[in-house]
């Protein structure tokens, strides 16, 4: 086909086309030819009408397979514009991961009208991966899976997969998996050393036995440094009776930090929800921006007003207010260095909100020497440049105090809002950019006041 395909605008005509004109063949074909990239750039340019019809004409197989690519990305809200009589087929054809996935962007009233009509062993099962808290093994394991009992025979085991084999082709088999007459898991088995055994020979026998596991309410971080310590390709997940439920594959691990990533990014920047994409409504995208810089203006605004009380001392030495920005902006900077780090060690777990003492005697520390570093390097300029010793003190001071002030903040605030069941990717920056404007701009003023008569003279 002609590079169309390299080109998402004409991608996107091309497709439009076919949906005009109905043609399910060339769509099926369409899909199959562009990447999983730029498939998901040619969808998000669609409008509402000509994506339902699109999903419409794929049928629901081969509509799973693009809502599957979307996952993260819009496929939530896509499901949420079509019919759920049209949405329940394409569910439907999903795997129990990748349902629950889907549905849980989902109102629960519309995500449980969809799983109405699924299958009811497979809706059962995606309703109890919902149920499980966010980012654990259980919200993250598929529930299809090849398990056996360890006195079944190699025959049992092959005949099995013949028989099943179309069944068992959606699923992403590396292993079987060993279990008892309770279904607890007791082994592990290599399709190649099942292969290469005798017919006859009891399963239990050829199985790795003491496989790795881990439990059902494993926390992501330690998924992701299990994957990073065994180089696997998916983990078996037990309840607490040692039964097994299903599967973590280590791909889903790796998307799932990426996708926790990218949230925490448009949230630091100040996107309410984690998540905007511009094939979302005006007026949500426009809500989410503003409930943020709203709060942030009267913030500000709160900032400024300290200017104004010492707006006769600006004034008989206006040469501060071109230090003003640099000390809050370089105070604002060392900050939010504290507050990335106190967002990642909560993230990771490796601090507590009650331990504000300890992470304050450690950005303490490392703020006076920043403070001090930075504030010789600022007054120097000062005094380079206007060859006033006063004036050098001034800033050069009032930088390495508010840096101080701003690293200890920093390093706290986050702690705080998540002991508030606040988040803190959200709050921080704005609460933190108040801090250090106001001691900023108070530390200068104040100090400048008295010394005004050596920086005027």
């Amino acid at each position: 086909m002609q590079d169309v395909f390299n080109d998402t605008g004409g991608s996107v005509k091309e497709l439009k086309n076919l949906i005009e004109s109905g043609d399910e063949i060339g769509i099926a074909a369409h899909v199959d030819e562009i990447s999983p990239r730029e498939l998901a750039r040619t969808v998000a340019r669609l409008d509402d009408g000509d994506r339902t019809r699109f999903l419409e004409l794929l049928g629901p197989a081969k509509a799973a397979y693009v809502l599957s690519k979307l996952s993260g990305i819009g496929a939530a809200g896509i499901v949420e514009q079509m019919n759920p009589d049209q949405a329940s087929p394409i569910v439907g054809e999903m795997t129990s991961h990748d349902q629950a996935n889907l549905l849980r962007d989902i109102s629960g009233h519309r995500a449980e009208r969809i799983l109405r009509d699924v299958e009811p062993t497979a809706a059962s099962e995606t309703r109890a991966l919902l149920n499980y808290p966010e980012n654990t093994a259980g919200s993250l394991m598929v529930t299809e899976y090849l398990s056996y009992n360890g006195r079944q025979t190699v025959k049992d085991v092959l005949d099995d997969l013949r028989l099943f084999g179309e069944q068992y082709s959606d699923y992403d088999i590396q292993y079987a998996y060993v279990v008892s007459d309770n279904g607890a898991l007791i082994g592990v088995l290599r399709l190649r050393d099942l292969l290469m055994a005798g017919r006859n020979r009891l399963i239990e026998e050829i199985m790795i036995k003491n496989p790795l596991k881990l439990d059902v309410g494993t926390s992501f971080r330690e998924l992701s440094d299990f994957f990073g310590q065994h180089a696997l390709l998916g983990v078996p997940i037990t309840n607490d009776q040692g039964i097994m439920v299903g599967v973590v594959r280590a791909s889903v691990v790796r998307e799932a930090v990426t996708r926790q990533s990218n949230q925490l990014f448009l949230k630091f920047a100040g996107i309410v929800g984690g998540e905007e994409l511009r094939t979302m409504s005006l007026f949500k995208r426009s809500s989410r921006r503003l409930s943020w810089l709203s709060i942030n203006i009267v913030l500000n605004i709160v900032a400024a007003s300290v200017i104004a009380l010492y707006q006769e001392t600006l004034e008989k030495a206006i040469v501060l207010a071109v230090f003003l920005p640099i000390i809050s902006d370089m105070s604002g900077c060392s900050g939010n260095q504290a507050v990335a780090v106190s967002i990642r060690e909560l993230t990771l777990g490796l601090v507590r909100p009650r331990e504000l003492l300890r992470v304050f005697a450690k950005e303490a520390s490392i703020g006076l020497v920043n403070g001090i570093v930075l504030g010789l390097l600022l007054g120097g300029a000062a005094l380079l440049w206007k060859g006033n010793p006063y004036l050098g003190l001034v800033v050069g001071v009032s930088l390495a105090a508010n840096t101080l002030v701003a690293v200890s903040f920093g390093g706290l605030i986050p702690l705080i809002l998540r002991g508030m069941k606040t988040d803190p990717a959200l709050a921080s920056g704005p609460m933190l950019t108040t801090i250090t404007d106001m001691c900023g701009f108070f530390l200068v003023l104040s100090f400048a006041s008295v010394l005004l008569p050596r920086l005027s003279g």
